[in-house]
């Protein structure tokens, strides 16, 4: 006999009631990982040296700096990385194609500060050259400007700077539109009233511009405790993700900036200081099940000089690359050519050190073949968003995934990102 049922309908009722409001923030709040990309690294230049040709000139030096000290294979075997040769070509190839994935024009510390006149024209030059190498396809995926923050003293020079270069680039841009992968970046954030402050700007840039309500979205940078943990206890840089009314793409970690204002001695600044990994440990938090994307930031150790000097910093960019996707923060900042031969060798090894592992634990789930480790769905879409990656990026090709993993690329996406998935099945139906 059935057991007699206690929680009738009502009670049901009652229970979607009081939570209608928790429903409502999980899927405003928390949409989950968006399928969109990632890079692995942002490019910072001054945006006055910023040409047509800049990224492929930037692979060029890289190639020839890793050539003056034995080339990619031997710098791979030097940092103790697996399957050199194979390695070596991937990255050669990256390096040839596609050497840069995101890239921004400084308007800010790269820049310094400058006569009005002076940053206007270079704002607007900026906003011309960045439609015209987008459309003749020399721009990288992602391409974009960091203005001066919204602090008191830089906040109108930031936003004059912001207004002239959206305005260079939707004119030249003409009946193309905005580059797809546009980012603008804001730094030095203390507050949530400065991203409230940005939608705003957004918002009215739109209007002028003729643009969607939401085009524009932007980067907020890390670099001031007051976002870890503001006057009256809370924790902003998780409230301003929420206050940025879908616009937030990022966050990204300062690194020295964020050193300097707790007052950590400029020779023990690092991406790997105990309050640099607290502050990351934060915002890795706060953008869990978000969509918005994490970044590391940089190390100014550059491979520059005399070979030992040279082999030290490309050893410490290497791990410190490594490090930071261990840790599940899968990009980084770039400052220099000679730092892409380690930023490449180091990404592509991470993944091609776990691909095989991960593509048979992914075949074995999506085909219900009885293995030694027994994956939930969840796990399912950390190894796919794992290969997925690998395969965005160049660390892996797609016929090695599809021969080991017997699965298409097709069902890889659906099982990495769902929701991505089903969005567009049912923009298609």
């Amino acid at each position: 006999m059935a057991a007699k049922l206690a929680l009738s309908g009502a009670v049901a009722a009652r229970i979607d009631a009081d939570l209608a409001a928790t429903d409502k923030l999980l899927s405003a709040a928390y949409p989950g990982e968006g399928g969109g990309r990632q890079p692995v690294h942002t490019v910072y230049v001054p945006a006055d040296s910023f040409t047509l040709d800049l990224a492929a000139r930037w692979g060029g030096d890289a190639l020839a700096a890793v050539k003056e000290h034995g080339g990619l294979e031997q710098l791979a075997t030097s940092l103790g990385l697996g399957e050199s040769a194979q390695l070596a070509e991937l990255v050669r190839r990256k390096l040839e194609s596609e050497p840069i994935e995101d890239l921004r024009l400084d308007f800010e510390d790269g820049y310094g500060n400058r006569a009005d006149e002076e940053e206007d024209a270079d704002a607007l030059k900026a906003g011309a050259l960045v439609a015209q190498a987008v459309a003749a396809g020399t721009a990288p995926p992602f391409i974009g400007i960091r203005f001066k923050c919204f602090e008191e003293p830089t906040r109108a020079r930031g936003l004059r700077t912001l207004d002239r270069f959206i305005g260079a680039l939707v004119e030249e841009s003409g009946e193309r539109g905005l580059p797809q992968g546009l980012v603008l970046t804001l730094p030095k954030v203390s507050t949530v009233a400065q991203v409230q402050a940005m939608v705003f700007a957004c918002e009215q840039l739109e209007q002028a511009h003729n643009l969607p309500a939401g085009r524009l979205r932007f980067e907020v940078q890390m670099e001031t405790p007051q976002l870890i943990l503001s006057a009256d206890g809370t924790v902003p840089v998780a409230q301003l993700i929420h206050a940025g009314a879908g616009r937030v793409s990022s966050l990204h970690y300062g690194t020295y900036d964020y050193s300097a204002s707790l007052g950590i001695a400029a020779a023990y600044q690092s991406m790997e200081h105990p309050a640099a990994d607290y502050a990351k440990a934060v915002m890795q938090v706060a953008v869990a099940g978000t969509g918005v994307h994490l970044s590391d930031g940089s190390t100014n150790i550059l491979p520059l000089g005399d070979a030992e000097n040279v082999a030290k910093a490309w050893a410490l960019h290497a791990r410190l690359v490594r490090r930071h996707l261990e840790r599940g923060i899968y990009q980084g900042w770039d400052l220099h050519s000679a730092q892409l031969p380690t930023r490449f060798l180091a990404t592509y090894a991470f993944y091609r050190d776990g691909f095989e592992a991960a593509a048979v634990r992914l075949k074995n789930y999506v085909h219900g073949i009885d293995s030694a480790i027994m994956d939930e769905p969840a796990t399912a879409r950390a190894l796919a968003r794992f290969l997925h990656r690998g395969l965005v990026c160049g660390a892996v090709e797609s016929n090695e995934f599809e021969r080991l993993a017997e699965v298409s690329v097709a069902q890889l996406e659906a099982i990495a990102h769902p929701q991505s998935a089903s969005t567009s099945e049912e923009t298609h139906d």
